[in-house]
């Protein structure tokens, strides 16, 4: 349930990709929850109108980002079905799964879901919030695209890319009062674990190395994305931030012999 009051994104309208499960269904009801009217898009439909049926004012558009030109033409679909945009949201990402070094069509898929949609989608939607006064652009990156992961080298550059295109796109557009931000989950407890959440005891492990003394949920990060997309943050651009629970600063404590 969102923290936030009914009204707090009141007569703005947001665009969720991956909204049809985990941290973008989350952030979809949390955003309809305080008051914004939500575009879902995702690839699954049948999901993304199970979603839909719980929020308010919903419109469903189905899009499969790992195809070329599907970033644009969402962007498109999104202002002609609504006429305008206040809020991007951009959840939909590939997993993590370790793959081999060197396998391009492993690296193609993970660059076009995780960078290539979400940057058609921010630029393309940010000229348009910009001629309208301005905007939030809020993106999903990982705690990977700053610190690593092993041994997920071609996520973690995917989303060290996501922190750079936030960074930039912020100086951007920001003198024309568009901001963009993006959050960096540590573990998040979703269908889009990977394999290893589901090892004997590999959450409590996770855990027990993490300041907060928890795994993440989904409610975590979207409650986040809820405060960056509203005028609580309406001095807060150009950040990427962490929402692990400290696990990142626990860890690195613990590398340092603290």
């Amino acid at each position: 349930m969102s923290i936030y009051a009914a009204d707090a994104l009141a007569g703005r309208t947001v665009l969720v990709t991956g909204g049809s499960r985990g941290i973008g269904e989350a952030s979809a009801r949390a955003l309809d929850a305080a008051g914004a009217r939500v575009v879902l898009s995702g690839r699954d439909e049948a999901r993304l109108e199970a979603v839909a049926k719980e929020l308010t004012d919903p419109v469903v558009l189905a899009a499969d980002l790992a195809l070329p030109g599907a970033g644009a033409e969402l962007a498109r679909r999104t202002l002609d079905a609504v006429g305008q945009l206040d809020i991007l949201v951009n959840c939909a990402g590939v997993p993590r799964p370790a793959g081999k070094l060197g396998d391009e069509e492993r690296l193609d898929a993970l660059l076009a879901v995780n960078l290539r949609g979400p940057f058609m989608l921010a630029g393309i939607l940010a000229r348009a919030m910009a001629g309208r006064g301005g905007g939030s652009i809020v993106t999903l990156s990982s705690v990977a695209g700053s610190r690593g992961i092993s041994p997920s080298v071609d996520y973690a550059a995917t989303k060290g890319a996501i922190d750079a295109m936030t960074r930039t796109l912020a100086l951007r557009y920001g003198p024309r009062g568009v901001r963009v931000n993006a959050v960096a989950p540590g573990y998040v407890d979703t269908e889009f674990s990977g394999p290893a959440a589901q090892l004997p005891g590999f959450e409590a492990a996770v855990a027990g190395e993490t300041a907060l003394g928890r795994v993440g949920h989904a409610d975590d990060v979207a409650d986040v994305i809820v405060f960056l997309a509203s005028d609580a943050a309406r001095y807060v651009t150009g950040q990427v931030i962490d929402v692990d629970g400290g696990f990142t600063t626990t860890k690195t404590l613990v590398r340092m012999g603290s």
